[in-house]
């Protein structure tokens, strides 16, 4: 079995099959992510399309062919990636004096807020493309990485970042003016901002109140959750599955308990269409409610 995950799907058309007028073709846009890189189309292939995005997702229904995924193509061109004053130490001079043999290095590029705290890591690979005196003056150096990698952040993450590297936030709702892009760079954050600390038993018990006036997309229900359940800045799962995890212990907060969640009908009518399993119709709202249940959560909606 071989398996691809469509990025963004959209129908672009669809008619009625020639040769069976009940079948459709349908034309989609998507961007394909394999999830193996090597395999056989064996020679009377069967396709089944799944709905959804976790180990739940319903199947969609069955094609007799498809045209256009399996075909060889080019790989994106590498886009560089500058890093600015760096200091000239060990190893990474010895990676300018032999580039070649570095470039199949790869080294994690660490994101430190202002407390020296590791906010974020990236890999990317060791392989040069030149090196000078940085901008920045003084002993430094400015290399270019002839490819940042796959890894680097969206444009939404930088006030994210920038906000951040003053420490963790002390305040609820600083997440709540980004968008959903910036939402989810928020949430990138919080997995690994309260890592360092030993972890301390969790809580059960008491109740919970969750500020829901600004929970207007899926990045933004964990968000709230995990203030409501933790803090500001911290970690309880950033979808489903995940918080599903969550749930079971370890993460400072254990059922049972109870949820009072406020202005919940935000939620409820933001995420009305947002469905991840099929089968049973439910949106990603009425979802997380019912999973919260199953694990022993008295959840209040207000």
């Amino acid at each position: 079995m071989h398996w691809s995950t469509l990025v963004d799907a959209v129908v672009v058309a669809h008619q009625p099959h020639s040769a069976d007028p009940a079948r459709y073709d349908i034309v989609l846009g998507a961007g394909v992510r394999s999830e193996e890189s090597l395999f056989d189309l064996p020679a009377a292939p069967r396709f089944e399309l799944f709905a959804g995005t976790t180990v739940a997702a319903a199947s969609a229904g069955r094609c007799s062919a498809v045209d256009g995924l399996f075909k060889p193509r080019a790989d994106p061109a590498p886009v560089p990636m500058e890093l600015i004053g760096c200091e000239p130490a060990e190893p990474l001079l010895a990676a300018l004096r032999r580039p070649r043999r570095s470039e199949r290095n790869w080294v994690h590029l660490l994101v430190l807020d202002r407390h020296g705290a590791e906010m974020a890591s990236r890999t990317v690979g060791l392989a040069i493309t030149g090196a000078r005196p940085s901008v920045l003056g003084g002993t430094l150096i400015d290399i270019t990485l002839t490819d940042g990698g796959d890894e680097r952040p969206s444009l939404a993450a930088r006030p994210i970042w920038a906000q951040w590297y003053q420490g963790p936030p002390a305040e609820p709702n600083l997440w709540a003016p980004y968008d959903t892009q910036g939402r989810a760079a928020w949430l990138d954050l919080t997995t690994r901002a309260w890592r360092v600390p030993a972890p301390r038993p969790d809580r059960s018990g008491g109740e919970h109140h969750l500020d829901g006036r600004f929970v207007t997309d899926v990045p933004g229900l964990h968000c709230a959750i995990a203030e409501a359940l933790l803090g500001p800045g911290r970690y309880f799962g950033r979808e489903w599955n995940a918080f599903k995890d969550c749930l079971c212990g370890g993460f400072g907060v254990a059922p049972p308990f109870t949820l009072t969640w406020h202005d919940a009908e935000i939620a409820r009518r933001a995420l009305a269409d947002v469905v991840e399993d099929q089968e049973d119709g439910l949106s990603y709202f009425e979802d997380i409610v019912r999973l919260l249940e199953r694990y022993g959560v008295t959840v209040v909606l207000r």
